[in-house]
C-alpha cells in the first residue's frame, strides 16, 4: 500500500494530464458524433453548423497531440539536465502561502538570461531561463523559452549530446 501510494505522489501529474487528456478525447469523440448528425440533416442550415462544428474536433486534437508532445520533449530534456546535474535548484525564498518572492526570482532571473545571452545555441541555458521566467510568474515567456530549448535540442546544436 505504501508503495502504491508513493508511486501515486511522485506520478500525480501525469495522472491528472491523463485523465484530462480522457476527458478531452471523450469531449472530442461527442462532438465530431454531434457534427456528423448535423451533417447528415437536410437542412442546409443544420448542414453549415455541423461543418462549423466539425472543426472543433479536428482544432482540440491538433490542440492535444502538440501539447502532450510539448509535455514529452519538455520532461526528456528536463532528465537528460537532472542527470548532468545542470537543472537550476529550487532555492528561492517564499511567502508562508508558499508562493516564491518575486523580487528574489526577478535577481535570479538575470544570471540565467546572461547565460542565454552567452550562449544562445545552447539548450540547457534556454531551459534554464525558461525556469527562471516561470520562477518570475511570466508563463508565456517561459513557455517561448521552452519552445527554444526543444527546437535547438532538435536542431542538434553541437552541445546537445545527442
Amino acid at each position: 500500500m505504501a508503495t502504491l501510494l508513493a508511486s501515486f505522489k511522485a506520478n500525480r501529474t501525469k495522472i491528472w494530464v491523463g485523465a484530462v487528456t480522457l476527458l478531452l478525447v471523450f469531449y472530442l469523440v461527442v462532438s465530431l458524433q454531434r457534427s456528423v448528425l448535423l451533417l447528415s440533416d437536410s437542412n442546409m442550415v443544420a448542414k453549415a453548423l455541423g461543418l462549423a462544428y466539425l472543426l472543433l474536433p479536428i482544432v482540440g486534437a491538433w490542440a492535444l497531440v502538440r501539447e502532450l508532445l510539448f509535455g514529452a520533449r519538455t520532461e526528456r530534456l528536463a532528465k537528460i539536465l537532472e542527470a548532468e546535474g545542470g537543472l537550476p535548484e529550487d532555492t528561492l525564498p517564499r511567502t508562508p502561502a508558499g508562493r516564491i518572492i518575486r523580487e528574489a526570482a526577478d535577481l535570479e532571473f538575470e544570471k540565467y538570461r546572461a547565460e542565454a545571452e552567452a550562449a544562445p545555441g545552447d539548450w540547457r541555458s534556454w531551459f534554464r531561463l525558461s525556469c527562471a521566467y516561470d520562477a518570475a510568474g511570466d508563463r508565456k515567456r517561459a513557455r517561448a523559452s521552452m519552445r527554444d530549448a526543444v527546437r535547438l535540442f532538435r536542431a542538434g546544436s553541437p552541445d546537445t549530446g545527442a
